[in-house]
């Protein structure tokens, strides 16, 4: 039989004291995420997150033994656990974008990429060739330009009340023509997807494809 505690009230369920616990632990590491300099103390997370010194203790805990945070003291930083859980992302995002980018890169018949914004540079993590044509650009995973140059990496930064994609000519090799639209609602991803080709695309047949493969990778990120 479940007996009240000392104020009459019955405990939580069980399912629910382990969501509660898991919602406490994850705004924990965020808070610990989100310090841009130097490490929140205990004290520190505590008024962040809503939880008395004692809860945070014990929070931090199965952080700890997973390596996703570290403790100096009364100070708490990200541990390198964090990077091997990074480290999964891009693999998974490339294997989630595939589908999109092969039916892009087919039907325009240019190669097609998704990129990632990371800080002030933008980096493709997927790239699809078009199997059809006798040429195409080889485009590198891994190649890295400014955020602010490049179809690529325009899109990234398009008010969702503004245009859907946009162009470029030449930013970032010459004689090469891009289109790209950003990859919307999926929370903390900034990205965008698009085609680069060696001859001028037509923004206006090329968009909506540009844009409905966007929406299909965000489909699948989500």
């Amino acid at each position: 039989m479940v007996r009240p505690d000392p104020r009459g009230r019955l405990p939580a369920p069980a399912s629910k004291e382990s969501s509660l616990t898991l919602e406490r632990g994850l705004a924990l590491l965020q808070a610990v995420a989100d310090a841009e300099s130097e490490a929140p103390s205990i004290s520190e997370l505590a008024a962040a997150i809503g939880a008395s010194r004692a809860a945070v203790y014990r929070l931090l805990v199965p952080l700890q033994s997973r390596g996703l945070v570290r403790r100096e003291g009364s100070k708490v930083r990200l541990g390198l656990g964090v990077l091997r859980l990074a480290s999964n992302v891009l693999p998974q995002l490339r294997l989630a974008a595939q589908p999109a980018l092969r039916t892009l890169a087919e039907t325009v018949g240019a190669t097609s990429h998704l990129t990632v914004a990371d800080g002030s540079e933008a980096q493709a993590v997927a790239v699809v060739e078009p199997s059809w044509t006798a040429y195409h650009v080889a485009y590198r995973v891994g190649s890295r330009h400014p955020v602010h140059r490049g179809a690529a990496g325009k899109a990234i930064g398009l008010s969702p009340e503004g245009r859907q994609w946009v162009n470029s000519t030449g930013e970032l090799q010459p004689g090469a023509f891009g289109v790209a639209a950003p990859v919307r609602g999926v929370p903390g991803l900034r990205a965008s997807v698009g085609v680069v080709a060696l001859e001028k695309l037509d923004g206006d047949v090329v968009g909506p494809h540009v844009v409905r493969a966007a929406q299909e990778v965000a489909d699948a990120l989500r």
